[in-house]
Order: structure tokens, then sequence, then C-alpha cells
């Protein structure tokens, strides 16, 4: 994922919302409940884990059962401690007592709480990509220490790689108009950080490096899955144990399914998100620009897909009386830079969702040069009285600035062509009048007719009418 990539704007679930499920997540519960046993007898090594002798009372506290409750009882201790909710007293000792993050958990904000859990999901997402126990007892050397170039275990590049990975999921998951709660098959993520950008059919050597890659997410996505990061459906052992097997020609949803599934939780979202903006990105969610002002909401909301643009608008405006927002709107509005058509469409689309009583503001520019033409548009659709019939000049122009606006928000997309054929069809002389339109854009928007519509004589019409527009322009 590029740092220089727009991020859509993620809807979050409400904070309270979002500390219940951290809560109530595996990990952290177990944490908690370990950082409430501790207490004067309970010691720890001179990393900060338990004492092997403590294991099986944690094992026993928590409930574990199996192989692996030692390591998840001590990987759950090392998140109370890393997460402040087990503070070590003297290191020497060995000694501990509960920290001061713990009393967060039951008594602090929802915020609190989530600050609480993201320390605890550095502390997982950083578990991940060290390799598996049983490789590193396989690497000890003679002294007992643990030999790392034999394992090909490069840190940095592996928590590149898994930072990578979680970038992609989070751009996958969370869509501009979606619900952001997409499950996403493995074999695709895993393609998506591994094959290079244009590259037509894998190759047998990428097909191969996705393959491991599998391997490897499979594995660090069970690890963050107890934090609450994500739900995932692990890869079908059968599948490991026949490394042979191929996929079928025809792959139904049964038999990708079999490969491994990933899904982004709410929690995750808010957690990828926090470590994105930790990072440098922008990475907007609906809801920023509420307290903000109009010109804010119109200029960021001009990058939002109409789904996410409205519900932030809507966020907006319920903070604010009608009339009031819709003249703080209409000023934000008006403007001739590169950025003013797509602000007059975000101002008519949140006008749109503003009921009666804004009308004062909307007959207070409609001898507006820029504004009088949506403000008739918005009258008119509402049955008002006494509305007066707008001029040709103010027609065309509102049609051009309407057009430079769609163009700036989707750039030459099919709904853009059809309004595009829409208009030559309905008005004979549309390119004789549109190139006199005394609009920055002009030319602009009469070239992309040209190159959007299909009948090459109208299209010719259109490229003529924006050389026209150029020498007025210039004139």
């Amino acid at each position: 994922m590029s740092d220089s990539s727009p991020l859509p704007p993620v809807r979050l679930h409400p904070e309270a919302e979002l500390a219940r499920a951290a809560l109530s997540t595996p990990l952290l519960s177990r944490a908690a409940r370990l950082a409430r046993w501790a207490g004067p007898g309970t010691r720890v090594d001179a990393g900060g884990g338990l004492v092997e002798e403590q294991l099986p009372a944690a094992v026993e506290l928590l409930g574990l059962t199996g192989d692996d409750a030692a390591a998840y009882a001590s990987e759950a201790w090392r998140v109370a401690v890393d997460a402040g909710l087990v503070e070590i007293v003297d290191e020497e000792a060995g000694t501990v007592r509960a920290g001061e993050e713990l009393e967060l958990l039951t008594g602090g904000s929802p915020r609190d709480v989530l600050t609480v859990w993201l320390a605890a999901l550095e502390t997982v997402i950083a578990d991940a990509t060290v390799p598996d126990l049983d490789d590193l007892v396989d690497a000890l050397d003679e002294g007992g220490e643990v030999d790392f170039s034999s394992l090909g275990w490069d840190p940095e590049a592996e928590a590149e790689f898994l930072d990578g990975v979680l970038g992609n999921l989070y751009l996958l998951t969370v869509s501009e108009d979606g619900p952001g709660d997409a499950t996403v098959p493995l074999p695709a993520l895993a393609a998506s950080v591994i094959v290079p950008d244009g590259m037509g059919e894998p190759t047998n050597d990428v097909l191969e490096q996705i393959s491991d890659a599998m391997m490897r997410l499979d594995d660090q996505f069970r690890v963050l899955e107890p934090v609450g990061l994500v739900d995932y459906r692990p890869v079908d052992e059968a599948l490991m144990a026949d490394t042979d097997e191929e996929p079928a020609a025809t792959v139904d949803d049964t038999d990708v399914a079999r490969y491994g599934m990933v899904r982004l939780t709410p929690l995750g979202a808010y957690g990828l998100r926090a470590r994105l903006l930790e990072a440098g990105f922008e990475a907007p969610a609906v809801g920023d620009l509420a307290d903000k002002g109009a010109d804010v909401l119109l200029d960021g909301t001009a990058r939002f897909g109409q789904s996410a643009a409205r519900a932030e608008t809507e966020q907006w405006l319920a903070r604010r009386e009608p009339l009031a927002a819709a003249r703080e709107l209409l000023a934000a509005a008006r403007g001739a830079d590169a950025g003013a058509p797509l602000r007059r469409l975000r101002c008519q689309q949140a006008l749109s969702l503003v009921g009666a009583e804004a009308e004062p503001a909307l007959r207070e520019v409609l001898d507006d040069p820029e504004l009088g033409g949506l403000a008739r548009v918005w009258l008119s659709e509402r049955g008002a009285a006494g509305v007066p019939a707008p001029s040709e000049d103010m027609v065309f122009w509102l049609t051009v600035d309407t057009l430079a606006a769609q163009l700036a928000a989707e750039g030459n997309s099919e709904e853009l062509q059809a309004l595009v054929e829409g208009l030559a069809a309905q008005h004979s002389g549309f390119f004789t009048a549109a190139w006199r339109v005394e609009h920055p854009d002009t030319a602009e928007v009469l070239d992309a007719m040209g190159r959007l519509h299909p009948d090459k004589k109208v299209a010719k019409q259109a490229r003529k009418a924006a050389f026209k527009a150029r020498s007025q322009q210039g004139s």
C-alpha cells in the first residue's frame, strides 16, 4: 500500500460498542484476569514472563486446556505486562503488582479501554511476525541461543510484510460506500502483496511465493484472531497434508473457503486505522468533519463516495440549525478555483437533506451567478411559489458547472458519458451556445464531451467548441 494513496473513509462503530468488544476479546480478557490474580507472591523472570512454576496456576485460572494451554497463558501475561495491566516492581526480585491501566478497564472511558487494547494489539502483531516455537527450538545452537540466520528470518522484512498485508486488508475491506464487513479469501490477500502491478498471468515462481505467503498468513491470522483484530477461517488442514492438491478450474465458494477466509472486525478497523494514522497515513473516518466549517466539509467530502459523503453530511447537519447550516453551505460553495464545481455539487447534495426551514437562505442567493441555478432547482423541487425562471445564460452556466463537478468526482465514467449523450440529444444547438459560457472549466468540459460522446460528428462539434472557448479565454 502506497503512503501517497488516498484512503477511503472508514465507518467506525461507536467507541462504547468497540470498547465492549475489546473487553470481550479472549486475549485482553485473559490478560485482565491474570492482572487481577497477580499479587506479592507472583514471580517473573528476567524478561518479565511468568516463571515456569507459576504457569500451572495461571492455566487453571484461565480454564485453559490442551497442549498449548501454557503458551496461551504466557501470551496473556505478556500482553498484561506490555499493556500496563501489570507492573514489575523489582526486576531483580521478579515481583509485580497491578498496573495503573487495569483500573481503566473497569472505571475508564471507552477511549481509555481502547487505548489499552491498542497496546495489546501491538504486542500481538509483534508476536505474529516471530517464527513458530518449534522452529525456534530447532534453531538453538550449542550455547542455547537461537540461530536466526538458519531460519532465514529477517525481523524487519517480516514486520513490513505483515504491515503490508494488514494495510491491504484495510483497503479491501473499508470500501467508500460499502458496509466494511467483506470477507477476503486468503489467496487474494496474499496475491495483493506478492503479484507485481501490471502482471497478467502469474508465473510459476509468483504462484509459489503466493502459496508460501498463504502459509505464513495462516499462522499469523491464527495469532491475531484472539485479540479481536480479525475473524478468521483457517486453511483446511487437508490441503496442508496434500501439498500437490490444486484448486479446481471452476472454484465455488466452498472451495475458496478451504484456502482460508479473513474478515476485518469493526474493532480491527478501528485498530488498523489507529496504526495507519500513527504511521503518517491520512486515514479519514466518517464523522471527522462534523465539528468543522462548511468549507472543510465540502472540500473533504469531495473525495468521498456518495454514500460516505451523505453519512458525513448528515452528521454535520445534525449539529446545526437548518437555516444557519444552509447559509454556511452556500457561502462555502462560492468560488472559481478548480475545486469549486465539486464543492457546489456537494453543497447541492447537502441541501437536499435540509428541510423547508432553509428556504430563506436559498431565496437570498437567487440572483447570485454561481448559486442562483442550484437555488432554483432546490426551490422548484419543493414546490415553492414565486420561483423566477432562470436565464439561458444561467442554465448553460449551471450545466457546465455540473459537468465539471461530475468530471472531477468520477472522471470519464459511464454515468458522465450518459449525461453527455443526453445533453447533446436534448439540445441540438448546445455546442453553439456552450463555448460562450463564462465558466473557468468550459473548455475542459467541452473537451471531455468530445472524448466521451460515441457519435464522431457530435464529438467533433464538441472539440471545435472547446477550441473556440479557449480562444475566447485567451483573448
